[in-house]
């Protein structure tokens, strides 16, 4: 039995990964551009000056998306790389630190 996930939250009630804010976005971006596109044929008027600034705002937001993306991908790498050594190195502190969590975990679930 699979349960559905809606938009906004999952069934646990965690917030959407980051993957698909990022996947979102995409589609939202892409979805401007392609009404942006479709009002093409008023060449003049109020509408083809707020056209020309949507179009530059989207041009600006795809450079600071892509951006904000390496940085992240890097920085997420960079933290599983270090978790990973710490792990190795210290590996009874490791399994200490999971054991405290999943009881710290477990009574908040067993207090709903």
């Amino acid at each position: 039995m699979t349960a559905k996930k809606s938009s906004a939250v999952d069934h646990l009630g965690a917030s959407p990964s980051a993957d698909d804010l990022m996947n979102n976005f995409k589609t939202l971006m892409a979805d401007a551009e392609a009404l942006i596109k479709a009002t093409a044929h008023d060449e003049e008027g109020p509408l083809s000056s707020i056209r020309s600034k949507a179009m530059a705002s989207l041009s600006s937001a795809k450079e600071n998306i892509s951006a904000i993306e390496g940085s992240v991908i890097d920085k997420a790498k960079e933290a599983a790389a270090g978790t990973d050594d710490f792990v190795h190195r210290n590996p009874w502190e490791a399994v200490g630190v999971a054991a405290g969590l999943g009881l710290l975990i477990g009574l908040f679930i067993g207090r709903r």
